[in-house]
């Protein structure tokens, strides 16, 4: 049931303007942590800072920087069938009254997410160490060939997340606060679920953990793939040719009606299409720089081998 995020995360990227949820949610990010994806797994394999891969000391942060509270509040697919006050009586107390809302959700990852004073801390000054790290975590301490190192990270007050797992899920919630009226009640620290139907997800964090983040993905330069892709339709168009010159059997080729996909894993092909020792700490920087993360990348979290 992994894939009922989907929905979410891609919104969430979408909506905050790049940050992207942990994977799990109660896994915490730090700007310095570099990791992978494999298999929709985030792996988390160390932090700059940590294993002294960057002197700290080069390093400045932005820290407390505020985002806009309207982005990190959204729903998908939800509709507030009831909003309002109801009444009760408990043998002790009496009659009371209290502020009830009915959400329900459309279909599978379907989602609600609220959350209060999201804000983040940050490098200030990337580029001053970016390309010293593309030497040591490709040359000379680690020979990685797929990275992400978080470079933001993000906190709230608090979040609240419900998603449902099909289009019958419901949820039920109340609290006796008089201030509410007809106003959302959701994510509210004093309301009580009365009912969940068909929710696969619900959570309340009301402490400022890092649970989204910002990072840079390592990438083959874009000169060097187009120089690639290049010779390599040049070569592919003379297959044939020597083909026929090569074997002893009349192989079929029809040039036109076939175009191998060569750009969709060209950034790996690349590097291990380099001569030995083309690829060194001086020669680095011809072949690697950083990007943003995008939605390729959110994607990730949910491939899943054999799928």
């Amino acid at each position: 049931m992994e894939n009922v995020f989907k929905r979410f995360y891609r919104s969430f990227y979408n909506r905050t303007n790049g940050f992207i949820p942990t994977k799990p949610l109660n896994q915490n990010m730090y700007p310095g942590d570099f990791f992978q994806i494999v298999n929709g797994e985030l792996i988390v394999l160390g932090n700059i800072f940590r294993k002294n891969i960057i002197n700290a000391d080069d390093v400045a942060f932005e820290n407390g920087i505020k985002l806009n509270p309207s982005s990190w509040n959204f729903s998908e697919g939800v509709t507030k069938a009831y909003s309002g006050r109801d009444s009760g009586h408990n043998p002790i107390e009496g009659d009371f009254e209290f502020s009830k809302q009915l959400l329900n959700f459309d279909g599978f990852g379907s989602f609600f997410f609220k959350s209060s004073t999201p804000e983040s801390v940050k490098f200030a000054n990337w580029s001053d160490f970016k390309d010293e790290l593309i030497i040591k975590m490709t040359q000379t301490l680690y020979s990685f060939r797929e990275l992400y190192i978080v470079t933001e990270c993000a906190t709230t007050e608090n979040w609240t997340l419900a998603i449902a797992s099909s289009d019958k899920g419901e949820l039920e919630i109340a609290t006796e606060s008089e201030n509410f009226g007809l106003v959302d009640i959701f994510g509210d620290s004093s309301a009580k679920t009365i009912q969940a139907r068909e929710i696969e997800f619900y959570h309340r964090e009301d402490k400022r953990k890092p649970s989204f983040f910002k990072a840079k993905k390592l990438i083959v330069q874009q000169e060097k793939l187009e120089v690639f892709i290049s010779q390599l339709i040049s070569d592919q168009t003379r297959v044939a040719s020597w083909a026929n010159n090569f074997y002893q059997y009349d192989f079929y080729h029809n040039e036109l009606s076939y175009s191998p996909p060569i750009t969709t894993n060209a950034q790996a092909c690349v590097l291990d299409m380099l001569q030995a020792n083309q690829l060194n700490p001086n020669t680095a920087l011809q072949y690697f720089s950083w990007t943003n993360t995008s939605l390729d990348d959110v994607q990730k979290f949910f491939n899943y081998y054999g799928d």
